[in-house]
């Protein structure tokens, strides 16, 4: 499964992805294989606007290893950019270790230069680990091409494995054999079922392996990852790019009027498949959204945000939602 995710959508070589755990456990284990790898190198490079459970591991990571965080500042809506990476490499030159962001930001859609936030990294030394879980079944990746070193991502999101589908993580095939899992469990194991004494990992990413997995959560990603696969990425783009772009166009003529500001970047280019609209009752107006039937989410200070993914969302959902939130937020029926 995890070699159809890999090379049917996010542009990864064979036995490089393995579908396993939760995001949050998978992000520890690279990040922690990633420190251990750089081991005279203090610093850890991710933006305040990166999401709170890859912070909240690397928060634990630096304490527990006497390591520092680079924190970088971005523009709320245009997230992290090269310029950005790169004054903080300068600031401590020879001492990042690892250099951490999401592909697409989870408020706002920014997506980052992956490619040259990576060559960034390699050049200064540093370890690049990807959060791609707003990009797998969205907006192409090509981690191969890119010469990605690390990333995870989850499949309950634009994947459609639902709630409580496991997580993936890649590990750049260079690099399996000189990173070390930081939580060796029996599913990694080589001859597994002989129950040895002492782990010894699996060849290749089956050693990143750890325990049991849930069969029923499998079972849901394989058929999302499936599905999304026959698609097509190009196309599952293509349909995102007009879903996002009609709900802008909504959100002009419906939602600007009522005092609304859009959380996304305008540019198609630099926009993944979700869009945020801004309002200081932004909080209010979810729940009564989702009290009329429509399922956005919020995300504070003031964002509500629109998932519309491609394989499962119309056009005419996307105008009943917007018409929705300008009747609760004070406009004019549809039609009046």
């Amino acid at each position: 499964m995890g070699d159809l995710l890999g090379t049917g959508l996010l542009g990864a070589n064979p036995d490089e992805i393995v579908i396993c755990d939760s995001t949050t456990v998978d992000f520890y284990r690279l990040a922690s294989a990633a420190l251990e790898a750089r081991p005279g190198r203090r610093f850890i490079v991710t933006d305040r606007a990166n999401f709170p459970t890859d912070r909240y591991v690397l928060e634990g990571l630096a304490r527990d290893r006497d390591r520092a965080i680079a924190w970088l500042d971005p523009d709320p809506i245009d997230g992290p950019t090269v310029d950005d990476v790169a004054a903080a490499l300068e600031a401590h030159p020879d001492d990042v270790a690892l250099v951490t962001l999401s592909h697409v930001n989870y408020r706002s859609a920014a997506i980052a230069d992956l490619h040259s936030i990576t060559e960034l990294g390699h050049a200064a030394g540093a370890l690049v680990l990807w959060d791609l879980s707003h990009s797998a079944g969205s907006v192409p990746v090509g981690l191969a091409e890119h010469g990605v070193d690390l990333a995870v991502g989850c499949t309950y999101k634009y994947l459609n494995g639902g709630p409580g589908a496991p997580a993936y993580l890649y590990i750049r095939s260079e690099l399996q054999a000189e990173l070390r899992n930081p939580i060796q469990g029996w599913f990694g194991q080589a001859d597994q079922f002989e129950m040895g004494q002492g782990f010894r990992p699996m060849a290749g990413i089956g050693g990143w392996l750890t325990g049991t997995p849930g069969i029923l959560g499998l079972a849901a990603a394989e058929e999302g990852i499936r599905v999304s696969v026959e698609a097509g990425i190009d196309a599952i783009r293509a349909k995102g790019i007009a879903l996002t772009e009609y709900a802008i166009a909504l959100h002009d003529a419906r939602l600007a009027p009522l005092g609304f500001s859009l959380g996304s970047p305008r540019e198609a280019a630099r926009r993944g498949s979700h869009v945020s609209v801004r309002r200081s009752d932004a909080r209010g107006l979810t729940q009564a959204l989702i009290e009329a039937g429509v399922v956005p989410d919020f995300r504070a200070p003031d964002s509500i945000r629109l998932g519309l993914s491609p394989l499962s969302t119309g056009f005419t959902e996307v105008a009943r939602g917007i018409g929705t939130l300008a009747r609760l937020a004070g406009g004019p029926a549809a039609g009046a």
